[in-house]
């Protein structure tokens, strides 16, 4: 007797059904939205969204700092209060809350881009589009800077870089002081002297580094270490970063900016994956 042939629906449920069941618990939402224990339907249910430092299971790390209000915003003072504006709001009768951003390139968690301090590869076209994802992910080197003093070079060659490490991030003083929870800028930071950003320069294969407040480069020497790091545009900098109950150590760090034509910095996500 010839068996009867299925309907492709049939054929596809068979197929594809397994495969929703077990990838449902890998699911991109939290136990907190799934329909658990846990979980409320109505308008007595109290909403709270999660918000986490820690990922899975304590492997990924996410190190930006939220924009807000509260935080450090470029290299001033000045306020761009409120840096969000609900343009179109649901309370208001909009069918859709849509929301309007106006914040410095260089607000929170940054990156750099060589049209930052040199006019000529701003002019050429050298934004945060033109960045090296290859630099901006992959292994890094977390090491904690000594906390008397600035980046030097006498403190970049204490710290043993071995050569061959291309991405670096630097905790400072600046976590232990917790500055970039501070509204007012301080011009206190730790950063780079010249002749540390030099020395790394000269010495190591470093492409990606890394720091703990809004300037990689020390107040005093603002300007010239900028110019240093940035003049062969290899070196991408990532400032601001969030390094607080981190060990150091080796790690997969992953940044990625906004692509933002023109623009010579952009905030970013950096998460490390241990």
């Amino acid at each position: 007797m010839m068996a009867r042939k299925m309907s492709p629906l049939l054929t596809f449920l068979m197929l594809v059904l397994p495969s929703m069941v077990l990838s449902s618990q890998d699911s991109a939402y939290p136990p907190s939205y799934g329909a658990d224990k846990d979980s409320c339907g109505g308008s007595s249910c109290k909403l709270i969204p999660p918000r986490r430092e820690v990922y899975g299971n304590g492997k990924i790390y996410d190190i930006t700092h939220t924009i807000t209000m509260k935080n450090p915003s470029g290299l001033s003072n000045e306020a761009f209060d409120p840096y969000l504006q609900l343009f179109a709001s649901m309370k208001n009768g909009s069918d859709y809350n849509f929301s309007l951003i106006k914040l410095p390139a260089h607000s929170g968690t940054h990156v750099d881009a060589p049209g930052h301090f040199y006019e000529n590869y701003y002019e050429a076209g050298f934004d945060v589009d033109s960045l090296d994802l290859e630099v901006l992910n992959g292994p890094a080197l977390l090491v904690d800077v000594p906390r008397d003093k600035n980046i030097t070079a006498e403190v970049m060659k204490s710290l043993n870089i071995p050569r061959g490490v291309k991405r670096v991030l630097f905790r400072t003083l600046n976590t232990d002081r917790r500055l970039m929870w501070q509204k007012p800028f301080d011009t206190s930071y730790v950063g780079f002297m010249k002749d540390g950003a030099q020395w790394l320069k000269d010495n190591t294969d470093i492409k990606l580094v890394g720091t703990d407040y809004l300037s990689v480069a020390a107040f005093d020497d603002l300007i010239p270490a900028h110019l240093v790091f940035l003049e062969s545009r290899e070196i991408i900098l990532v400032e601001g970063l969030k390094l607080e109950d981190v060990k150091a150590g080796i790690y997969n760090v992953h940044c990625l900016p906004l692509r933002l034509l023109g623009a010579e910095g952009s905030p970013i996500r950096c998460i490390l994956i241990k």
